[in-house]
């Protein structure tokens, strides 16, 4: 029942990260926690777990993605590959400072954010801009920026990029697109630094390398990465204030689930 479980959350989670280039870490994490707090983990590392988890699963989710945004011409990588060397360093910080924070202070600290993303997105409270892009040092900072804060949470970025992006004035399907292959160095990064993190920790149960557990990232993969190809196609198409109303509600939900429990 809980790969079923693994499952459902990657089909979610893959449908998000087509649609808004948001990686999915947003569903992951939450779903993780509850899950992972039900095989009785311990609280010492079942949170660093699942943001773990959710970074690892995440590489395969943006390949997956990009390869369809790449298709329809909307990645600008010269701009990814600027940001990109501000994102492995932020996210390789961000994962060494992230071990020592208690799982139950995490979870707050997850909680705090869900809500703050639900009330941007529900409101659509992005910057205003004339456009101007900054130089290579302004990208750089700006992924060293993107890539901290989604070492913490679990996420592939976008939440944060989108939102960079389109204050520049870039159109939200190239945004999205670009944002989706920021998405690929964080998650790498993010996996990879998160081994070396839980490496040998005691608290950790079977099937884990680091905080990364592989049944979980299995599961979720095996349904996230299709549905990634699904959500890129359907962002072509649907309403997307709709959308990110809708998910805005959810966010609320896993926001308040964090702090009050």
């Amino acid at each position: 029942m809980i790969f079923l479980l693994f499952l459902a959350v990657g089909a979610v989670a893959g449908l998000l990260a087509g649609l808004f280039g948001i990686g999915g870490g947003m569903v992951i994490v939450p779903v993780l926690v509850l899950t992972f707090a039900a095989q009785g983990i311990s609280e010492a590392v079942l949170t660093h777990m699942a943001v773990a988890t959710s970074l690892a699963t995440i590489v395969f989710t943006s390949i997956s993605s990009v390869r369809e945004h790449h298709k329809n011409g909307a990645v600008d990588w010269p701009l990814v590959s600027i940001m990109s060397v501000g994102i492995i360093a932020g996210t390789a910080i961000g994962v060494s400072l992230i071990t020592s924070v208690p799982g139950p202070v995490l979870q707050k600290i997850i909680g705090v954010f869900a809500l703050l993303v639900a009330i941007k997105m529900f409101f659509g409270l992005d910057p205003k801009s004339d456009g101007s892009r900054p130089g290579n040092g302004g990208l750089v900072t700006a992924g060293g920026v993107v890539g901290f804060g989604s070492a913490w949470f679990g996420i592939g970025g976008g939440t944060f990029t989108v939102p960079y992006l389109t204050w520049m004035q870039i159109p939200m399907r190239q945004a999205v697109a670009t944002s989706a292959a920021c998405g690929l160095p964080i998650a790498l990064t993010g996996a990879v630094s998160n081994v070396f993190a839980g490496w040998n920790h005691t608290d950790l149960p079977g099937w884990t390398t680091g905080f990364l557990y592989w049944p979980a990232i299995g599961g979720i993969v095996l349904t996230s990465v299709p549905f990634a190809k699904v959500g890129a196609k359907l962002a072509h198409k649907l309403d997307q204030k709709l959308l990110k109303k809708a998910f805005a509600l959810l966010l609320v939900v896993v926001g308040l689930r964090f702090l009050l429990s």
